[in-house]
Formats: structure tokens, C-alpha cells, sequence
């Protein structure tokens, strides 16, 4: 690929930012798909095993300002922090290999998710710091379509080996470790400057943002209404494809299908579309157009109940998915300060946190009082909510700005 800056580090960053996006996408499996899978068939987990795993990358999120705020206090690289938190993940997710159980796969699961999504806002300032400003969309893309074609091919690999052999998870387990070892070393490849320690001392100094910016306080609302019902169904799609109560009870292989592959195939070949649309379209304007991906990704996956509905909404989802990895992952450097964002982005972490463990939990209890078609029809409305809301922000008229 060419890169079109003289930035010195530009070209470091992107190329191990390649690298570790096959790890993430390795990882993104873990997550997404076969955790919760394992955990329902292998160990028939109930409700607080499945919410945990289901929420686990959120509790990393929910701790990111306490990172952001120790890593500048230490006066700590962000790439070397980032290796570190890494490292850690991999640990745990070898511990649940080595000595497997519900508790271990849990604790292993929630431990290992933690630790790889709590680096994200220290990331977010090295794009800031390292790639132009007219480019950001475009090599996030770049590479996030290293991370998207792997986790097409390992999720279908992983469903593959894990049917009929649900015995094996720990082999598993153990990619996802080595996934966050090699994770680390990529990192530290990577040259960064320490965070610039903040006006206020304490570990919750980010937080003042949310008093001081207006345009920054509406957008996390509309983020939270939306969010929370993104993750509510995000959490149902394996439980409603692999629970008996559903009447699917799918195999591995048809789920990693459903919830892996056809998605991410969606996913790729729109990522480098909403990249170059997140570097040229007012972002309001491609936020709302990705509300109704969800909207309709939502309604047809789990209101169709047919083959084609879940096919379709696989499809829509993916499509969705592809412009919110870019959307969510650098809306903040479009409007903090530039020395800010690492700040700005762990506040968005923090509050995407606290709706993603919420959210599966409410969805579980939704489908266990109500039926599953209750909640996406309630996931939906407040997906149109959200979007709604997008036209009220009087600071940044999206029909004027043009």
C-alpha cells in the first residue's frame, strides 16, 4: 500500500498495526462466537456464566479510564503499556487451557478480553499522534481487513474443528493466548511518547470532559441508547442459534456460519468503503446511515425465522459492523482536542463498558420472561430513538454543514 505522509513513524505503526490485526481477528472469534458457544453446549452455563462472557471485552472498556489515566501518570510508552496489558491476557487465557472448567474458561475468558480491550484508547492517541489526519479512515480500514479476513478463516476453521470435539476447546483456548503473546510483541515494535499527565491529578480526571463539552456529552448519549441495544442482541445471536429453548439448536460449524463467517465477508468488502466515507462524509450523517444497518440487521436475523432471514441479517449486520469498527474506533480524534484523545476515547470506552454489561444481562432476562422476538423488536426502537436524536445537536447542523 502507499502511503501518502512523510510522518516518520507512519510507517512502522502501519505495518505492525497490520500484523496485530491478525490476532485481533483471531481474537475477535473469542468474543464474538465460541466462549459463549463452549460455555453453553460443553458446560450448559447458566444466565451468570453467559452474561459474563458475553460482557467480558466491556469490563475492559469500563476500566479504560483508569488505564488511560495510570499508563500518564507512570509516564509509561502507550505502545509498551499496550504490549504489557497484552501480555497479561495471554496468561490468562493459558491458565483456562491448562486447567479447563467453567471457572477457568470464565475467569480465563473475562481476564483475556479484559486486558486486550482496555488498550484501545491508548491505540486511538498513537493513530491520532502517528497517521494524518485526512488518512485516518482510510489505513484504519487498511488494516482492520487483516483482522476481518482472519476472523472469516478462523472462525470457520474453529467451528469446523470444534464439531463433534467440543472435548478439544482447550486447544482453542490456547490459539487465543498465543493470539495475545504475539499481540504484545507487535506492540512493542511500536515507538510512542507517554501520555501528557492532565490538569487534574486523580485517576478520574477525563471525566471533566463530559461538564466541558456539550457536542461531545449529546454524542454519547445517542452512542449509549444505540449501543445498549447493539450489544443487548449482539449477546442473544449465539444463545438464540445454539440454545435448545429457540427450537434451532444449530451445530458448530452452521453457527460460526450465521455468526463468524458470513458477516465478516459482509464486513470486508465494505470496510474499505467506510473508511474512505469516514474521512469525507460528516459523521453524523454516516452514523445514521449505519443505525439502520443495525436496525434492519436486528429485525431480520431474529424475526425472520427462516434460513434466508438469518442469512440477510448476517448480511446486514456485517455491513453495519464494517463502518462501526471505523466509526467507533475514531469519531473522538474528529472532535477532542488533539492531545485529548486518548481521554475522550477511554470516557467512550468507559460508558460503552458499562451498556456492555448491562445490556447482556437485560437481553437474557427479556428472553427468559418475554420471547427472544420482544427484544428485537425493543432493540430496534431504540436503534431509531438514537438515530432521531442525531438531528437535534444544535451545534453542528447535519443538513447545513455540507
Amino acid at each position: 500500500m502507499k502511503i501518502n505522509s512523510p510522518h516518520p513513524l507512519l510507517s512502522i505503526t502501519f505495518h505492525q498495526e497490520r500484523k496485530r490485526a491478525i490476532t485481533q481477528g483471531v481474537l475477535e472469534s473469542a468474543s464474538s462466537t465460541f466462549l459463549l458457544l463452549i460455555a453453553i453446549q460443553w458446560y450448559q452455563a447458566g444466565l451468570i456464566a453467559k452474561s459474563l462472557l458475553a460482557s467480558s471485552a466491556n469490563c475492559g472498556m469500563l476500566l479504560s479510564v483508569l488505564v488511560v489515566a495510570w499508563v500518564a501518570r507512570r509516564r509509561w510508552q502507550l505502545t509498551q503499556a499496550a504490549a504489557g496489558f497484552a501480555f497479561a491476557g495471554g496468561i490468562a487465557f493459558l491458565v483456562a487451557a491448562l486447567l479447563p472448567s467453567l471457572i477457568t474458561l470464565v475467569l480465563g475468558g473475562l481476564l483475556g478480553l479484559i486486558s486486550s480491550s482496555c488498550i484501545i484508547p491508548l491505540m486511538t492517541q498513537v493513530y491520532q499522534n502517528h497517521y494524518p489526519e485526512t488518512e485516518k479512515g482510510r489505513l484504519f480500514s487498511r488494516t482492520n481487513r487483516y483482522r476481518i479476513l482472519v476472523a472469516i478463516l478462523f472462525s470457520d476453521l474453529a467451528g469446523r474443528f470444534l464439531t463433534g470435539r467440543l472435548e478439544s476447546h482447550p486447544l482453542l483456548l490456547a490459539c487465543y493466548a498465543l493470539a495475545l503473546f504475539s499481540m504484545a510483541l507487535f506492540l512493542h515494535q511500536i515507538p510512542s511518547d507517554p501520555l501528557p499527565i492532565g490538569k487534574s491529578p486523580h485517576l478520574l480526571q477525563a471525566f471533566r470532559h463530559l461538564k466541558e463539552d456539550h457536542f461531545f456529552r449529546w454524542t454519547l448519549y445517542c452512542w449509549m441508547i444505540l449501543g445498549f441495544a447493539n450489544l443487548m442482541m449482539v449477546a442473544l445471536r449465539v444463545d438464540y442459534l445454539a440454545s435448545p429453548q429457540h427450537g434451532i439448536e444449530m451445530s458448530p460449524t452452521q453457527i460460526a456460519l450465521l455468526v463468524g463467517v458470513v458477516p465478516n465477508v459482509a464486513r470486508l468488502f465494505m470496510s474499505g468503503v467506510w473508511g474512505w466515507l469516514f474521512d469525507h462524509v460528516d459523521f453524523y450523517r454516516l452514523r445514521m446511515i449505519l443505525n439502520l444497518s443495525f436496525a434492519l440487521a436486528t429485525l431480520t436475523f431474529f424475526t425472520g425465522h427462516t434460513m434466508n432471514g438469518l442469512l440477510l441479517g448476517a448480511v446486514f449486520y456485517g455491513i453495519g459492523i464494517a463502518g462501526g469498527d471505523i466509526a467507533w474506533s475514531l469519531w473522538v480524534t474528529k472532535f477532542s482536542p488533539p492531545k485529548l484523545v486518548a481521554e475522550y476515547m477511554s470516557i467512550h470506552l468507559f460508558l460503552t463498558g458499562i451498556r456492555g454489561i448491562l445490556a447482556p444481562w437485560t437481553g437474557f432476562w427479556i428472553v427468559a420472561h418475554y420471547s427472544i422476538s420482544t427484544a428485537a423488536w425493543l432493540g430496534a426502537i431504540m436503534i431509531l430513538i438514537a438515530t432521531l436524536m442525531l438531528f437535534r445537536e444544535p451545534k453542528k447542523n447535519i443538513f447545513l454543514d455540507s
